[in-house]
């Protein structure tokens, strides 16, 4: 593989005008077609085969005229203080309220509270539910503004007036803030890296114009595939990221090589060789990890994945074809000034006949006596590796311990912040009404085509009325073929209360009893039957997904690194980063702390699907930076050097530029946690933590520890397995062999530079 990817390193380089013109013409066109493609719809936690979605579907094929996809607002009024909403005076304003919802534009009806039995025990509170003929993303500004101009209106007569409901919440923009400030602190660090504004805004650049071609492909085509704008966010996040970093780690092997006096082209080809083929194996993983999510089999998530893996794959091709190419416009001048004025230097002695042969590398060598930052910690850890590999794992066990009290579910009206409409309309609801009617059940019986559905729900909700934690069953609703009924199921908990999950649990082991009885099928759903069954689906599907992902990339990792030990390293270290990371965000976003600084409103349960996100998105990253640091490790190994020296090889040319990448992808997904969407937001802090764990501690820390422990059996692989193995040549050892030696400068001093690391390291392996 080395070998192809340098040829077409030096390709690229080589028709640079042809590959930046191709890259542009490609992300325009896509552009084009996402400026003419209709707007993205909105996100659906659709779950084929689950009993919620079979009655939801059941609910949109017999009862149409209910819109039961369309936009639902329920407006919560309560009388003044000393007053019943049941007077007259209050009745009379209550009823041009309902009649004033009703002529509001897209809307399919408004339920009359003194008719739907939607007034409170009490007399003081009632409830009118407002039926919209679109989905939330479809509402105009025009149906909005009328929602709200009624509400304002019966507010100003004294009414406490709140709304809750899909239609009021006000659309998140997705994007924006978020991406400038990753991008902005990236080119910081960046800059600080390379000491060059030409080679900070390479990686820059790639990453803009990969993820622009990504994201412009999703949105155009969002409509044909049902792509939601949250997909598109976070393929954007994912994008950036790794679209910055596999740009940096090519630009900085070609700098390491242009300063070891190799002309320009052939140091793109070699950086594409080497660097490129990590790129390669590091986008596989991830790749892989999200393409993965499909097993899940929740197409929301299947879309998520995908689309991500894709903006992964188009970050791969152009670091590996467009950065080539502009660094053949770049030339040398992708080297800091005071390193090309050196390079001058040298090659003005060595014109004049002042230098040997093969004395560039030499002369490099004793301008930079001092070790670098990478070479200093990394002999650090190998004088102590039991001490680091303790303090790694006891220190991320210890952030992970929150994580043994998560708790899935997903957001509601409830977890708002109490200033929000949404937020007061819900708790005047369960004031008044108990907290069940946040979460009501709807339970549909099917009587399969024929008639008595009436009779067969009467009997039903008189069952169902009798069980334990039902608040109060609805008279049912039927259809006009009269074969199809729903009952509300009034739960006496809240909808994120572990009551109200064994409720549905119970009437569920009942529906086959009441089914037997009246001949009909009985199937329970609504927002919380959904949630509930969104989480067991996620539940069920993780260990085989942990199983998927992590057995494929353990077989890239082999590939890779040609070693057993390695990749279960890596596998175990993942566990770690990933286990501290979601103890990070339990602490956070359910237990409350430091709530006020990350931007949460309302500490609540966990989305569902973040966890089996995370991990996905997460193994796919971890594997990125073990990729990228021990490859330079196992390539010094294959070329030579001993277990520690190798290791010390590794810091020293890949510490700091891994060091950078992680503080870039830390910085992008930073920068999403200041999004209003709960998801987005959670997704960003949980990434940005997690890299943060995985890059610093496990592969910074607890991996040379346990390379340091482990010797020359970390490489160890069968001879029959190696055998098996088909050699993919990350390391660059056959490009190392069918290059001349005389295209190496420093071929003479490579083998004296060995020696001199040899004897420094001699008091760390005694």
């Amino acid at each position: 593989m080395a070998t192809f990817l340098y040829k077409l390193g030096r390709l690229s380089f080589r028709r640079r005008r042809y590959v930046a013109l191709l890259w542009v013409l490609l992300l325009g066109g896509i552009g084009y077609a996402s400026s003419a493609a209709p707007a993205p719809p909105a996100d659906s936690f659709s779950m084929p085969g689950t009993d919620s979605q079979k009655a939801f579907d059941l609910l949109d094929e017999r009862f149409p005229a209910a819109s039961a996809e369309g936009a639902t607002a329920r407006v919560v009024i309560r009388a003044p203080e000393g007053e019943k909403i049941t007077d007259p005076a209050a009745k009379a304003e209550v009823n041009q309220l309902v009649a004033a919802l009703g002529k509001g534009p897209q809307v399919a009806g408004v339920a009359d509270p003194y008719k739907a039995n939607a007034v409170s025990k009490d007399g003081t509170t009632a409830y009118a539910s407002v039926t919209y003929k679109v989905i939330s993303t479809e509402l105009t500004d025009k149906t909005r503004d009328a929602l709200t101009d009624a509400t304002d209106t019966t507010r100003a007569e004294g009414f406490t007036v709140e709304t809750g409901g899909d239609a009021v919440q006000a659309e998140q923009e997705m994007g924006g803030s978020a991406e400038l400030i990753g991008i902005a602190v990236s080119a910081v660090v960046l800059v600080i890296t390379f000491g060059s504004l030409i080679a900070a805004g390479l990686p820059l650049l790639t990453a803009i114009i990969g993820v622009g071609i990504g994201v412009s492909g999703i949105a155009a085509l969002g409509s044909v595939l049902n792509l939601s704008g949250t997909t598109s966010t976070l393929a954007m996040m994912i994008g950036l990221a790794v679209g910055i970093d596999y740009a940096l780690f090519i630009v900085s092997r070609y700098r390491a090589e242009i300063a070891e006096g190799r002309e320009p082209e052939e140091a793109a080809g070699r950086a594409t060789g080497t660097a490129g083929s990590a790129v390669v194996f590091a986008g596989l993983t991830v790749i892989v990890a999200l393409a993965g999510l499909s097993v899940v089999d929740i197409p929301m998530l299947t879309k998520m994945g995908l689309a991500a893996a894709a903006t992964v794959a188009i970050a791969v091709l152009i670091a590996l074809t467009m950065i080539p190419a502009l660094l053949g416009f770049a030339g040398k001048r992708a080297l800091r000034r005071k390193d090309r004025k050196n390079l001058k230097s040298r090659a003005d002695s060595k014109g004049r006949g002042l230098t040997k042969p093969g004395a560039t590398h030499s002369a490099t060598h004793a301008q930079d006596t001092k070790p670098n930052l990478g070479t200093r910690w990394a002999r650090l850890v190998l004088r102590r590796p039991v001490t680091v590999l303790l303090i790694g794992v006891l220190g991320l066990g210890a952030v992970a311990i929150p994580a043994t009290s998560l708790e899935l579910g997903l957001p509601d009206e409830g977890t708002s912040a109490p200033d929000t409409t949404q937020r007061k309309a819900y708790d005047l609801l369960s004031e008044s009404f108990g907290a069940g009617f946040n979460g009501p059940l709807m339970v549909t019986v099917d009587t399969g085509g024929t008639k008595g559905a009436a009779a067969a729900a009467k009997t039903v909700g008189t069952s169902l009325a009798k069980v334990d934690g039902v608040a109060a069953v609805t008279p049912a609703s039927v259809n006009p073929a009269g074969d199809t009924a729903i009952i509300t199921v009034v739960p006496t908990t809240g909808p994120s209360d572990h009551k109200t999950e064994e409720l549905v649990k119970t009437i569920r082991s009942k529906a086959s009893g009441l089914e037997a009885d009246t001949k009909s099928d009985v199937l329970v759903t609504g927002q919380t039957a959904m949630t509930i069954d969104f989480s067991q689906t996620l539940d069920d599907a993780l260990l085989p997904y942990l199983g998927l992902v992590v057995g494929l990339a353990f077989l890239l990792l082999m590939l890779v690194f040609r070693s057993v030990l390695v990749p279960l390293k890596a596998a175990l270290g993942f566990l770690l980063s990933v286990a501290a990371a979601l103890g990070a965000v339990v602490a956070v976003f359910q237990w409350g702390w430091l709530a006020d600084i990350v931007g949460v409103d309302q500490p609540g349960p966990i989305m569902s699907m973040m966890p089996i996100f995370m991990i996905g998105v997460v193994f796919g990253l971890a594997m990125d930076y073990e990729v990228f640091l021990v490859t330079r490790m196992r390539e010094a190994y294959v070329h030579g050097a001993r277990p520690a020296e190798a290791v010390v090889t590794g810091f020293k040319h890949g510490g700091r530029v891994v060091g950078a990448a992680a503080v870039i992808m830390i910085s992008v997904f930073s920068g999403f946690i200041m999004e209003n969407d709960d998801m987005i937001k959670m997704m960003g802090f949980g990434l940005a933590i997690a890299v943060f764990f995985d890059a610093f501690v496990v592969r910074m820390a607890i991996v040379p520890a346990v390379l340091a422990l482990l010797g020359k059996s970390a490489w160890w692989l069968p001879r029959w397995l190696d055998k098996l193995l088909p050699n993919m040549d990350v390391e660059g050892e056959k490009l190392h062999k069918t290059l001349t030696p005389s295209s190496s400068p420093a071929a003479e001093d490579e083998g004296r530079d060995n020696d001199e690391e040899e004897r420094e390291l001699e008091p760390v392996r005694g």
